[in-house]
């Protein structure tokens, strides 16, 4: 008798649909075989055969098929698929006790989510046993910071429940060592930090041995190697010559390399180096060869006097570090187009405006910044730290609409989370622990931008999109500085306050800088969202797990979608895994291909557009990738660069697909590693696709 019911986990009766069992299995098949969808419709055939006979006119409950499935895949010789199947249908039910456990319906944590918080996050033992479920690594984290508020004579039980609130819910998130450290003997909560270099063998070496006890701990450095003598330079105390600043550099990426081995996460870095600086050649190509300085990215710092050289088609003077003397010319454009051609054929090096980071620094008294942290979102004094968290802006959507005072709320216990941290933090090195406490910095950003246009109807590539993103942003940055007044008010302000900016504008101020946008590419993974304020990187493709397993992954709003309006099969998902994009898919109609631009359909400017757009409301800095296509040309690299000038960008990374080879996303139809789809590393999600990004969030 043929099956019309089927019987859902919830006791619910509804329709029996084999097309949806075909989708399940031809995802499976496309995930373990790359394809064979022609298999899956045999496979199913038999399953609806075997539960007609099984069952007798019998409702089947989902369970009974997917027993059914397993069975059949193992009769038909394709135990992989099966044991591939059985591993993930079990996850899904790990998700569903957790969402239980968690006491919510939303979000649903996705089987990588779990797959990266299994390996990465949760707490161990001596024997790498997992000794914490996510709920309980929420709990640790929320009375770890919360337990802060008793050192102000505050109460800290429902200051707790928020903070586990806002985390279980995935509204807000904090970066990675806080996830990973907060409540534990480690305590090292900070994602960024700037060393300074100084010029003499104990200062380069002992910046080598902190930046190896921050990595260890999780934390990401960035370096300014401007005050190292160029190569050739004489070296007084021993008569000899020096190597030079790419030379040393090479010290601190091998002293990365062997850290990350057995870290958490891979350790990463951020080089800059001034754009007069006698071995600004070197620095600008040393990233052509690759696997060198694999674990940095690199920036020239540009000043403004070299982009007025660079409109006037001048010649500049290099200026040697150590006595200050002008060692030659270089023509400004011929620098700027050897940038532009790096940075074209590897992805570096980026730019930071060194002097429009400056103008925006609130302790210019203290001194100018002279780098970032390796994603380049966060300037920072030499020896500073600073803590990061996201707010996941597509939880902040309900019914087509931005709740607005969801937002205020959210934005205000982020803040209270973050500046707490500044004191529930062990500072891996006492001049950081001096200078972070004194200034009190802390980065909230956003992450799940991207779904958030979705969700609203509005393309990415917009002027509406661009107009949403100030209001956005401006919300943020208006009401997190009124937490951080209050809080200032009511605990004091930042120790250093009378030396900084907000001195002749507030009565109080606590943190030093308030707002910053990352590039989440972990949490964002967590947080089931998409990365930072950064497009979608595929719509449909193959993620390779921690686990060393592959899994075929949907975004989920267009899954949704696609299912409501009718046109969804897990043919087209196969289809549009061959590109990532929908954009040349017939049976996508038009209004879906307008929301659901990923990072290559969108032009390089409008990618510039957007980081300036929320540039203009934030503290610090934005993290944002330009990703450009494969047939992208140097003028192109220079159009990006100097639009990001204009519109008062405080740096730019541009990415060239295909450009590198240690890519962690490829596309099958331009340079596929995985054969003809998509293929996406366990922790991307989207901006930057190399091996040098930390993703810290």
């Amino acid at each position: 008798m043929p099956i019309t019911q089927i019987r859902k986990r919830d006791g619910r009766i509804v329709d029996f649909d084999s097309g949806r069992i075909r989708n399940a299995i031809h995802k499976a098949f496309i995930a373990v075989e790359l394809g064979n969808g022609e298999k899956a419709e045999r496979v199913t055939r038999d399953v609806v055969r075997l539960l007609e006979e099984r069952l007798e006119g019998k409702i089947p409950s989902v369970e009974d098929a997917q027993d059914a499935v397993i069975e059949v895949l193992k009769k038909r010789g394709s135990e992989k698929v099966a044991f591939e199947y059985e591993a993930f249908r079990k996850k899904k039910e790990e998700i569903r006790e957790l969402r239980g456990k968690l006491g919510i319906v939303e979000p649903k944590l996705t089987v990588n989510a779990m797959e990266v918080l299994n390996r990465r996050y949760l707490l161990k033992d001596e024997m790498e046993r997992i000794i914490e479920t996510p709920a309980k690594m929420f709990t640790r984290i929320a009375k770890a910071i919360a337990r802060i508020d008793k050192n102000y004579g505050e109460a800290s039980e429902e200051c707790e429940k928020t903070f586990y609130k806002m985390m279980t819910r995935l509204e807000f998130v904090p970066n990675s060592p806080t996830l990973f450290n907060a409540g534990t003997k480690l305590g090292q909560l900070s994602a960024c930090f700037v060393l300074p270099v100084e010029d003499s063998l104990e200062g380069i070496f002992g910046a080598v041995k902190n930046t190896a006890l921050i990595e260890k701990s999780g934390g990401g450095v960035g370096f300014d190697f401007s005050g190292l003598r160029p190569k050739g330079d004489i070296v007084m105390s021993t008569k000899g010559v020096a190597s030079g600043p790419v030379s040393f550099m090479r010290v601190f990426d091998t002293a990365t390399e062997i850290i990350k081995a057995g870290g958490k996460r891979r350790g990463a870095m951020m080089g800059i180096l001034r754009v007069d600086h006698p071995d600004i050649g070197e620095f600008i190509t040393s990233k052509q060869k690759s696997g060198f300085l694999s674990n940095f990215n690199i920036s020239v710092a540009i000043t403004d006097d070299f982009m007025k050289t660079l409109e006037e088609d001048g010649e500049y003077w290099l200026i040697n570090p150590r006595n200050k003397e002008k060692t030659g010319k270089l023509g400004a454009k011929e620098i700027w187009d050897l940038i532009a051609t790096s940075a074209w054929e590897s992805g570096d090096p980026g730019v930071v405006f060194i002097d429009e980071i400056n103008r925006h620094n609130s302790t210019p008294a203290l001194g100018r910044i002279e780098s970032t942290n390796p994603c380049g979102e966060q300037p920072l004094l030499p020896f500073e730290s600073c803590n990061l968290g996201s707010i996941n802006l597509s939880r902040m959507v309900e019914n087509g609409k931005i709740n607005w005072e969801r937002l205020k709320e959210t934005v205000r216990n982020s803040v209270h989370f973050l500046d707490n941290v500044v004191d529930a933090n062990e500072y891996p090195l006492k001049e950081t622990e001096a200078i972070t406490r004194a200034n009190r910095k802390i980065g909230l950003g956003v992450m799940g931008f991207a779904d958030m246009l979705i969700k609203l109807g509005i393309r990415y590539d917009s002027e509406e999109a661009l107009t949403l993103a100030e209001k956005l942003m401006k919300f943020i940055q208006e009401e997190a500085h009124k937490k951080s007044i209050e809080i200032g008010e009511e605990r004091g302000s930042f120790p250093n306050f009378e030396k900084s900016i907000w001195k002749d504008k507030h009565k109080f101020m606590r943190n030093a800088t308030v707002t910053t946008i990352a590039p989440t590419g972990s949490i964002s993974i967590i947080a089931g969202c998409s990365s930072g304020i950064e497009p979608i990187f595929a719509i449909s493709f193959i993620r390779n797990v921690l686990s060393g397993t592959r899994l075929f992954e949907t975004n989920p709003l267009f899954e949704t979608m696609a299912k409501k309006r009718g046109f969804y099969s897990a043919e087209i998902l196969e289809e549009i895994a061959r590109t990532g994009s929908v954009q040349k898919i017939a049976a996508v109609p038009e209004d879906a291909k307008k929301l659901f631009v990923t990072a290559l359909d969108i032009a390089p400017e409008w990618h510039v557009k957007m980081q300036a757009a929320f540039q203009k409301y934030t503290d610090n800095a934005v993290s944002k990738t330009v990703n450009m296509p494969s047939n992208a040309s140097v003028d192109d690299v220079k159009k990006v660069y100097d639009l990001a000038w204009k519109l008062k960008c405080k740096g730019v990374t541009i990415f060239r697909y295909g450009s590198r080879p240690e890519q962690v996303l490829y596309i099958g139809e331009v340079k596929a590693k995985e054969g003809k789809f998509v293929s996406a590393e366990s922790e991307y999600a989207g901006g930057c696709p190399t091996k040098t990004c930390p993703f810290p969030g």
